[in-house]
């Protein structure tokens, strides 16, 4: 039984703030390495390492650093969408409780990690295991929203 005005337990949506704030940590993380695709391939340039001529039509010239860099701010346009997807409809719906945010936290932790090893070692075996990790998390997010949804809970 609940009190009059007041949801049932597991019901209470979040505030706008706490189901918002992994989304704006995410985009953060997509505009730092876009700022770092951007100093690396400036600095290629600027050395030398890389010619005008050699990336002026789209061509892959750029040295490894930078290309690892782009590579995965180039990611962040791919699951991370489905990310996006998610709140934007949970949060109008009114389906954004604490399993929903504390489950975004956990997917934006994995993409900072899936990030770091993207940009330093690029160790394929971690950054697959991460990237697969966040893939889990994000389908779990999905699957709870969607049956919320279609069951009416």
């Amino acid at each position: 039984m609940t009190v009059r005005g007041t949801p049932p337990y597991g019901k209470v949506p979040m505030s706008v703030q706490m189901v918002l704030l992994p989304v704006f940590v995410q985009v953060g993380l997509t505009f730092a390495l876009l700022i770092g695709m951007v100093f690396g391939r400036r600095n290629a340039l600027v050395s030398g390492e890389t010619k005008i001529r050699d990336i002026a039509l789209g061509e892959p010239n750029w040295p490894k650093g930078a290309t690892q860099i782009a590579n995965c701010y180039r990611n962040q346009f791919e699951l991370p969408v489905l990310f996006y997807a998610l709140i934007a409809l949970a949060l109008p719906l009114r389906h954004a409780d604490l399993f929903i945010v504390l489950m975004s936290w956990v997917f934006v932790v994995t993409r900072f990690a899936h990030a770091g090893v993207f940009v330093s070692s690029n160790d394929l075996g971690r950054r697959s295991s991460l990237w697969l990790a966040g893939v889990l998390v994000l389908l779990a997010m999905w699957i709870y929203f969607a049956l919320k949804i279609l069951l009416l809970i």
